[in-house]
């Protein structure tokens, strides 16, 4: 039996040892990815600056357009979630974490009595509300682990259109953002209608750059600008979301292939015990035979003796 539970042990033992290499390998790859997700998201931070400066630019040189992006409706029935989760799991707390918001939203806005459109960038997030028996108008999967402008700009159209037809009245982007390698946050952020020009133009946030010049006129400009604008705030997101993703998993994978130490630590000192147990027992064993053996030869002596006496 102390041998038995010695041989389960070991199995055990390189079970984990086995476990430990993957988890440790992916651990290794995700610090890579997560560290060129970061570059990707800090090079494409200039260029979202730059739209929204020219669009600031574009509010304080008096631009109005009647911009369907731009267009609140009076009463909001029908509000669209953007959910960007991942496609594969292992990443912690990442895809629950976005996955429970948008949900709280989703209850929220259902209580006051407006409906819902679920727009799902990922498998787990569409996996999650198709299993709970959720309306999906348009899922995306593919494009989480390394997006492209072209992935952004996809979408991007796709939610346009859907806030264009009025098939929702608002949309809402929830996703993880990026803040630093040890800390990632959940944002909940109005994605459409964009904000106002005349508030903009309000708060004098550009009035140091307004004397640029545009051409053909300022309307004609930020017409042309505003999809553009809303395809640079998505695709910010989707860099930020694929960060955020890697970071999870490389924290998570660390933390497995500590548990896979100490597990492994566990098992083998219990082994070690078994070990010593099997060891004892066989010692006890060799010492009972050879008192029994000894006592069998004292029992056949004494007969004998008492014959050559008599």
């Amino acid at each position: 039996m102390p041998g038995s539970q010695e041989r389960i042990l070991r199995r055990r033992i390189t079970s984990v040892q086995s476990t430990k290499k993957i988890t440790r390998a992916m651990e290794l790859i995700a610090a890579t990815r997560v560290a060129k997700a970061q570059r990707r998201a800090q090079e494409a931070r200039p260029y979202a600056e730059r739209i929204t400066n020219v669009i600031e630019d574009l509010a304080a040189a008096g631009a109005q357009v009647d911009h369907p992006l731009l267009e609140a409706s009076e009463q909001t029935r029908r509000v669209g979630y953007l959910v960007i989760t991942s496609d594969r799991g292992l990443a912690g707390p990442y895809n629950s974490s976005v996955i429970r918001a948008a949900e709280k939203e989703i209850t929220t806005r259902r209580a006051k009595g407006m409906d819902y459109s679920l727009i799902l960038i990922g498998r787990k997030a569409a996996d999650y509300f198709r299993f709970r028996n959720y309306s999906i108008d348009h899922s995306f999967t593919g494009i989480s682990d390394t997006p492209n402008y072209e992935d952004a700009r996809k979408v991007a159209n796709v939610v346009a259109e859907e806030f264009i037809s009025r098939h929702v009245d608002e949309v809402l982007l929830i996703y993880m953002e990026f803040i630093s390698l040890g800390t990632q946050r959940v944002a909940v952020r109005r994605f459409l209608p964009l904000i106002d020009m005349s508030t903009i133009a309000a708060s004098g946030q550009a009035e140091t750059r307004a004397a640029f010049e545009f051409e053909p006129t300022p309307e004609g400009v930020l017409e042309a600008l505003l999809p553009r604008y809303v395809e640079s705030r998505l695709f910010s997101a989707l860099l930020d979301a694929a960060a955020s993703e890697h970071a999870n998993r490389q924290r998570a994978m660390k933390a497995a292939t500590d548990n896979a130490e100490d597990l492994i630590t566990t098992l083998t000192r219990q082994m070690n015990r078994a070990r010593q147990d099997a060891i004892t027992t066989e010692i006890m064993e060799i010492v009972g035979g050879a008192e029994a053996l000894r006592e069998a030869s004292s029992s056949q002596e004494e007969p004998s003796s008492a014959t050559s006496k008599i």
